[in-house]
This record gives structure tokens, sequence and C-alpha cells, in this order.
């Protein structure tokens, strides 16, 4: 016998031939912006297409790059996003559009050839309002590809399903996201108050209002991450003060693997404040010892990193597994860092700076 679940809302599905309009934020992306809207162009729908790119205030020549597209293909649109606030690009861009189906697109990424169309036939059967695939981490030089493989791996950004899912069906959330406006228009669009983790909570509304988001993970996504120590530093402080901010709001509907990254800075923080006892002699015999146990969590995931680095698909070389080394530290504390900071003090006006200033590193 078949159960209906009454609390499941289907989401509306236009005609096949009515049209997609693909969003997307821009800030300082030289290097990637022209391949990014290739892959966009190249996509095989079935209808009209349209590309809005909301600009923020580049420094490099994105801006130019985006003008030279656009005036050499009618489909693509230019709006402006004057502060860089990815939701307010993303409503702004997702209002100039008019098609019923939103795909978002980011400019680090590249969309596999059947993307859209994959999406469309999936949003169609499920009848779900959101459906995302698979980021797939890649990387040009031995600390974007370690980076890459950070992403790509359960023990670089907690295993969710859409760092490497196999498994099709209802998800938490979305990675970029191909939507039905007329649910966007029902909750309300992105939170623009909400500049990291925006994807996060206006999943978590579409799932409020009823609908489905949907994880399929023959859906595929070309990621190129941070090029930069520092620059993934700051990404990832950013996030993690986002994600404080989000569990302030929103509590335990934010999953357990969110909460790892803080829970490491604190337990290492703590060994330091040990090790400082010990040697001065505050702690001495049996509570010097006692107190040692604080030790094995942090020696555990050092093995655990090491093991990451030297595992197989360690990259090209030895310098790969030696960035991988520093990169997983780096996302974890970064990461851990800003979401106590921001579950504390809130994140406030917190921004992901790894996009301003300097150009990033052209592709080979």
């Amino acid at each position: 016998m078949h159960v209906v679940d009454r609390t499941r809302k289907d989401a509306p599905v236009p005609p096949d031939d009515a049209g997609v309009t693909f969003v997307m934020p821009v800030l300082n992306e030289e290097a990637y912006l022209r391949r990014a809207v290739e892959t966009v162009l190249a996509q095989d729908v079935p209808g009209p297409v349209e590309l809005v790119l909301a600009l923020g205030p580049s420094s490099d020549r994105t801006d130019d790059i985006a003008r030279d597209l656009a005036a050499s293909d009618d489909r693509i649109r230019l709006v402006d996003n004057p502060a860089a606030d990815i939701p307010v690009g993303l409503n702004r861009a997702i209002r100039a559009g008019s098609h019923p189906t939103i795909v978002r697109v980011d400019a680090h990424s590249e969309l596999s050839p059947d993307y859209t169309r994959r999406a469309l036939a999936t949003l169609a059967r499920v009848r779900a309002a959101n459906v995302g695939g698979v980021m797939r981490a890649d990387g040009r030089t031995p600390f974007q590809r370690a980076v890459a493989r950070a992403y790509n791996s359960p023990i670089g950004l907690g295993g969710g399903a859409y760092h490497g899912g196999t498994r099709e069906g209802e998800a938490e959330s979305a990675y970029l996201g191909v939507m039905r406006r007329a649910v966007l228009e029902e909750v309300g669009y992105f939170d623009e108050t909400i500049r990291r983790g925006e994807d996060w909570e206006l999943n978590l509304r579409i799932r409020r209002a009823g609908y489905r988001v949907w994880f399929d993970p023959q859906l595929s996504v070309v990621y190129w991450p941070r090029e930069s120590w520092v620059r993934l530093a700051r990404q990832f402080r950013a996030t993690g003060a986002w994600r404080g901010e989000l569990v302030r709001r929103y509590g335990r509907r934010n999953s357990l693997r969110f909460f790892a990254p803080p829970a490491l800075v604190a337990i290492a923080a703590l060994a330091v404040v040990v090790a400082a006892l010990q040697v001065t002699r505050v702690l001495t015999g049996v509570w010097a010892l006692m107190a040692s146990i604080v030790y094995a969590p942090v020696a555990a995931y050092a093995v655990l990193v090491a093991a990451v680095a030297a595992g197989r698909g360690g990259g090209k070389g030895w310098r790969d597994k030696l960035w991988t080394v520093a990169v997983l530290p780096t996302m974890h504390v970064a990461w851990g860092s800003g979401f106590l900071a921001g579950l504390v003090t809130r994140a406030r006006d917190t921004v992901d700076t790894s996009r301003l200033g300097g150009r990033n590193t052209p592709l080979p």
C-alpha cells in the first residue's frame, strides 16, 4: 500500500520549453569568469536561456570581461551588486530574470554539459523545489590541488552529501541549486541579512514550507578553490562565523557535523593551557597525569591529517602532500574559531574578504 505524505507539497513543473534563468554573483574573477560563462551558455536546454551576472566592485578586469561577454551575446545581462553581498546579488539577479526555473552558478565553477537538462528532469520527476549535485573541486597548483582534495574528502568538510555523496534522495541543502521561481517567491528569496550559509538557510525555509530539497549525485559541478593560504583562511573564518550565527538563530536544526571544527579548536586550546600549567609545574603528580588525557584527541587528529595526506589520491607529488598537511588544519581551525566567535558575539558585519583586493592567479 502506497502511503501519501500529506505534509509534503509538490513544486510546480513548468513546460519543458519554458526557459531557464542562470544567476551568478561575480567579484574579482578575471581568471575564471569567461570559462564559467562558456559552460553556462553551452548547456543543452530545451527553451530560452538567460544569464544574469550580479557584478560586485571588482578591483581586477572582471567588469571589463563581463561587459565584453554581454556585448557579444544577448543572452547575458548585467546587474549591479555594489556591496558585494552574495544573497543581495542573487536576489537582484533572480528578479532581473524572467524564466520559471533558476540555476545558481558560481563564477569559480564549471557546469558539466548535461547539468541543467539532468536537473530539470530530476525536478520534474520528484516534484522538488530545489535540486543540487556534487561539487567536484579541482586545482592547478599544488596548493589548490591540496585544497580540492580536502573539499572532496569527508575529513575536510564533514561529509556533506554534495562533497561526494552517491545516494539520491531528499537533502538538507543543495550545492548551488536548480530552483523553481514560484517557490522562491513564496518563501521570500535569499535572506539578505545572512552573508555566508545563505543557501542552507534558504533550503531550511523551503523544507519548512513543505517542499523537497533533492540531491542527485549524477549532477556534477567543477569548483576551483582559493589559490593561497591567506585567502583560504579568510574564507573559512567568515564561513565559520556565519555558521555560528546560524546556530544562534536555528539551534539544533544545524547538523552535528558543523560542531566538529569548534570542538577541535576548544580541545586544542585546552591542551595548550594544560601544557603551560605542566611546564610551569602548576599541575604536577597525578593531576598532571590525569590532565594529559586532553592530548589524546589532538594527537589522534594529527595522525588523521597525516594519514589523509599520505594516502591514495594525495596529488601529483610531495608538494601536494605537504600542502594537504597545512590545508586541513587551516580549514578546520579557521572555520572552528570563526564559529565560536559568531556563536558568542554574532557574525554581525563579518564578510568573506578572500575575493577582495589583488588578483586571482590565472589558470594555465
